[in-house]
């Protein structure tokens, strides 16, 4: 019983016998293995002769197992006793361990606490806060979190996947809220920071260094096995988990990373500073802003950028959604940036077009202004043709000239003679005409003809329009010869005799 104390063996023994505690719970609540627990709850261990008895089967193998754990301090029990069976020993796994317990090197390594100037270091590190559903979507919802390591300030940001391009986001940011950047910025071995390690040579992700250059800030990771270098992360990603996340709704993803903004200004800010509990993060935070970096003039660019290009639409696809382009851009080799909240088309330099990013799956974000520049188009096309314009002008016709044909009328000749009627009588008195016909059931040209006709008669409107010269090009050229006025008395004359 030498691995635990012998106040632990008497409350062991108490929750056992007095309150009838399961071995199971009693470990759970103690921390305790469960055969450490069993070995104290065992009366006949109590036994001078079960003691002696165990000693002795013990005993030959002390020194192999001295020797072994002298040269490999951290080998487990089991693995002992494995090696030790076939060199004779008849004894219990439990025997083993307890000696295990007794004679192996504590030599468990002591940290000295960390400490920090202002402005010197900041901690990052990406937290996983389970699936959500946004529409026909599953998303995994992540959290990347920024610390000052000497104000435990926070920057939150929340995030639908763990890209590079959200990482690299989340630090610009970060930096935006704080007003300034720290020195140092040290990382756990993140893929996003991380591309290769061997030993202390370290391969950087090229993008964060391009982010690192323009900030002025180093980049550092943690060394392997020393959670303690990046501890004050990880406990902040424990608070946030319980003070800001646990049972908190919310609509969109905006809406959730507005909220955490509210919070790390607020609630974050005003609870207490850890070494000195006199003071708050925020006072603290006021003394640590003026010494971190200064922001440089410009945002760092972090949208992912996507070589894109529309066939025969005016949509291109991202992440199974179509966002609308303008006509003129269709068939063009294009790019596409998208940021967290945006998604830009753009033609080179130039922006084209710009969207909500949508989460969701297979939607279609389009503006207006695009399909409106689309018909448009497709109007322009139409008129210029004879048919097409007489469409356009009088919709009606499409009707007239579907039934003339259902009752034998040859569509072409129909069509020219309705242009040229278009042009005489122009768009309403057509449109009135063809409607009249339809009405009396006589779907024919001619009976529009007719119509119109009549109505210029009855009612002295107006002539047929004259011929245009644009309309009839071959009487541009057309010369007439003036003649003497003498010459048509003589006519006359002529007529007269």
């Amino acid at each position: 019983m030498g691995m635990i104390e012998p106040e632990t063996i008497v409350k062991i023994r108490h929750l056992y016998f007095a309150e009838h505690w399961k071995i199971g719970t009693i470990a759970a609540q103690l921390g305790l293995h469960h055969d450490t627990v069993r070995a104290a709850v065992d009366t006949g261990q109590f036994s001078r002769t079960r003691q002696e008895r165990a000693a002795r089967q013990t005993g030959p193998y002390v020194e192999f197992i001295e020797q072994t754990l002298k040269q490999y301090p951290r080998l487990r029990a089991t693995r002992i006793f494995h090696m030790i069976q076939p060199r004779g020993y008849t004894g219990s796994v439990s025997q083993i361990r307890r000696l295990v317990a007794r004679i192996r090197p504590q030599g468990r390594e002591a940290f000295l606490q960390l400490r920090t100037f202002p402005g010197e270091q900041g901690q990052a590190d990406w937290a996983h806060f389970g699936i959500v559903t946004v529409g026909f979507a599953r998303r995994r919802l992540s959290c990347f979190v920024i610390t000052l390591s000497y104000s435990r300030a926070l920057s939150v940001q929340f995030f639908f996947d763990q890209s590079l391009e959200n990482f690299l986001e989340a630090h610009v940011e970060a930096f935006s809220a704080f007003g300034g950047v720290p020195r140092v910025i040290l990382y756990d071995n993140l893929k996003a920071a991380v591309l290769a390690r061997r030993g202390d040579d370290v391969q950087f992700n090229p993008r964060l260094l391009e982010l690192a250059a323009h900030y002025h800030f180093a980049p550092r990771p943690c060394r392997p096995a020393r959670g303690n270098e990046k501890g004050r992360v990880e406990r902040a990603i424990q608070y946030i988990r319980s003070s800001f996340f646990a049972a908190r709704p919310f609509t969109t993803l905006e809406d959730f990373n507005r909220q955490a903004r509210i919070w790390c200004e607020g609630v974050a800010s005003d609870r207490m500073w850890v070494e000195d509990d006199s003071r708050t993060v925020r006072d603290v935070f006021a003394e640590e802003q003026p010494r971190l970096l200064q922001l440089p003039a410009h945002r760092f660019e972090s949208d992912l950028l996507v070589p894109v290009r529309s066939g025969k639409t005016i949509y291109v696809r991202f992440d199974l959604n179509d966002y609308s382009i303008p006509p003129s851009a269709v068939g063009h080799r294009l790019t596409l940036a998208a940021s967290p909240r945006l998604v830009r088309i753009l033609d080179g330099a130039t922006e084209i077009a710009r969207h909500r990013r949508s989460w969701d799956r297979h939607q279609l974000l389009e503006d207006p202004a695009h399909r409106q520049a689309l018909l448009e188009e497709k109007r322009h096309a139409l008129g210029s043709s004879p048919s097409g314009r007489l469409c356009l002008a009088v919709p009606e016709s499409e009707t007239l000239l579907d039934q003339a044909f259902r009752r034998g009328e040859a569509i072409g000749r129909s069509t020219t003679q309705l242009v040229q009627l278009l042009d005489d009588y122009g768009a309403e008195g057509l449109q009135w005409a063809i409607r009249m016909a339809l009405d009396r059931d006589t779907p024919r040209v001619s009976s529009v003809a007719f119509l119109l006709n009549q109505r210029r008669r009855s009612s002295q409107l107006r002539a047929p329009r004259p011929v245009t010269l644009d309309r009839r090009p071959d009487l541009a050229d057309l010369h007439v010869q003036p003649h003497h006025p003498e010459i048509y008395d003589e006519l006359s004359n002529r007529n007269k005799d």
